[in-house]
């Protein structure tokens, strides 16, 4: 299909009426774009094919909210996959990764003795001991990054405070804890 005569605005209003084979028609004529955008964007393609899925089902679900007075029906599609896509990035950044050994070795650490769970509840004690040495913003960076899962950018933003300024809190934070704990 040529895209200067495809209507996306039409199709959009007309996957907002419940017309699923207009769904059918974005996804054949943008479906290649689309998923180099996600792709662009995850580096892996299995990753970009979820996210185009993913972005398709958000799209058919969100299409009554498309305002052709805002803007234009192929840029509304292509942020829904690129939303989605950055959405994908940003969740896999908290995720951890292990092996199988590390699993076992996790379930039989959690199946362990009282003896381990005592020494858990004194490490515990001496790390609340040593974040309440540090100062607040140190203190508020470490937690936002390692409690919260949070990107220093997003720390910056929560703390209002420079992305330079909370980079050096989180360093300078861990190296004071690394010490206080040794």
């Amino acid at each position: 299909m040529d895209t200067d005569s495809f209507d996306y605005d039409a199709a959009l209003q007309e996957c907002a009426a419940g017309d699923s084979q207009a769904l059918h028609r974005i996804y054949l004529q943008d479906s290649r774009r689309l998923l180099g955008v996600a792709l662009r964007i995850v580096r892996e393609h299995h990753l970009a094919e979820d996210v185009l899925h993913d972005a398709f089902v958000n799209i058919w679900n969100k299409a009554g909210s498309f305002d052709a007075s805002r803007g234009a029906g192929r840029g509304w599609i292509h942020s829904v996959v690129r939303h989605q896509a950055l959405n994908m990035v940003r969740d896999r950044q908290h995720e951890i990764y292990a092996d199988e050994a590390t699993l076992e070795s996790v379930k039989e650490h959690d199946a362990g003795h009282v003896s381990d769970q005592f020494e858990l509840h004194a490490s515990m004690g001496r790390l609340h001991d040593c974040l309440s040495h540090l100062d607040e913003p140190k203190r508020d960076s470490i937690l936002c990054a390692y409690v919260d899962g949070c990107s220093h950018s997003e720390i910056a933003q929560r703390l209002n405070a420079p992305l330079g300024s909370v980079k050096a809190w989180v360093k300078r934070g861990m190296a004071t804890l690394r010490e206080c704990m040794g």
